[in-house]
């Protein structure tokens, strides 16, 4: 009998030890919150973009855990929710994590640098996907995003067939704190001189440029307050689809929605909806779903020690009120 109590003890030891393994453990944390797969086979991506309640930056991560699902990677995804000070104690928790990479859509393209340079530091490889950081002495191991200058181009050219012969008087609702967003608005003014440039009458005179925030609070307001000051205004150009937004519901108020045309950007589906109801007038378009998947590959490729390009972007493409009539998604 004490032989048989003995043998019983030593069982029961052995699944303590079992039940505390470290694959246990391990297996516990990748349960971690943040939209983590519960597969962390070759390590973790982790994904901090300016904002998730902006649905662009929630299709692109969408499409980065997808991608990151079928290469074995875990993913781990927060909101900084345009808060750079919130985006770099994020940083710092992917730092101390031991995340394989960062995928990051800087809240200031300047005030992230310090956070970049910490995961340099730490040999941890910074992509970013969509806005650039502009920081000195920071290492980017790669971007992939839209062709924003192109894309600002675009819009110019949307703009001027918007205004006619008669030209007018144009708002931009920009947000500086982004690199791809000031990128636009160089690209929107560039093709805006060089058709006033030819004019002697009709030009298009940029009377304003008001920080939207890329958000329909802000851009709502700033073309309130434009409004007020402009009386005549014929105009806005809208770094993003939720300024553009924003901007209509202001110009509702004032009963000018049929004299004012607003260029948006992006094509979320509320813009392109937007634009099939007459609200906007056109879009250059991106695609999100693309710029996801791409920078997840060239992480693979990163770390597979292969080349790759450092940058890609992705040419903007024009959308106007022919292609959301014919396009299924819409009501």
């Amino acid at each position: 009998m004490k032989r048989i109590a003995q043998l019983l003890g030593l069982t029961a030891l052995s699944l303590a030890f079992i039940g505390c393994s470290p694959s246990a453990e391990k297996h516990a944390d990748n349960n971690d919150g943040g939209g983590s797969t519960g597969t962390n086979e070759k390590g973790v991506i982790a994904y901090s973009p300016l904002t998730l309640s902006n649905p662009f930056f929630k299709v692109i991560g969408d499409n980065i855990k997808s991608e990151a699902e079928k290469h074995g990677y875990e993913t781990l995804m927060v909101d900084p929710d345009m808060d750079v000070k919130k985006q770099s104690d994020q940083m710092e928790d992917f730092i101390s994590r031991g995340v394989t990479a960062i995928i990051l859509v800087p809240c200031d393209r300047l005030s992230i640098g310090p956070s970049v340079k910490a995961a340099n530091e730490k040999g941890i490889p910074v992509f970013t996907v969509d806005a650039k950081c502009a920081a000195e002495g920071v290492e980017i191991a790669g971007h992939v995003g839209t062709d924003n200058f192109q894309g600002g181009k675009l819009a110019g050219e949307a703009m001027i067939k918007a205004l006619g012969e008669n030209g007018g008087k144009v708002l931009v609702l920009d947000f500086k704190k982004a690199n791809s967003c000031v990128l636009r608005v160089n690209g929107f003014k560039e093709v805006i001189n060089s058709h006033n440039a030819e004019r002697t009458s009709g030009k298009i005179e940029i009377v304003a440029e008001l920080d939207g925030n890329g958000a329909r609070t802000e851009g709502y307001q700033s073309t309130a307050d434009a409004l007020q000051s402009h009386d005549d205004l014929a105009a806005v150009f809208a770094i993003n689809d939720p300024s553009a937004l924003g901007a209509y519901t202001a110009i509702e108020e004032a009963n000018r929605q049929n004299q004012i045309k607003i260029i948006g950007f992006d094509g979320q589906l509320d813009g392109k909806q937007a634009i099939k109801d007459g609200k906007i007038f056109a879009d250059p378009i991106q695609h999100p779903d693309k710029m996801g998947q791409q920078i997840v590959q060239n992480i693979v490729k990163y770390q597979a020690g292969e080349a790759f390009e450092r940058e890609t972007l992705i040419p903007a493409t024009i959308y106007d009120k022919a292609a959301a009539d014919a396009d299924p998604e819409l009501k």
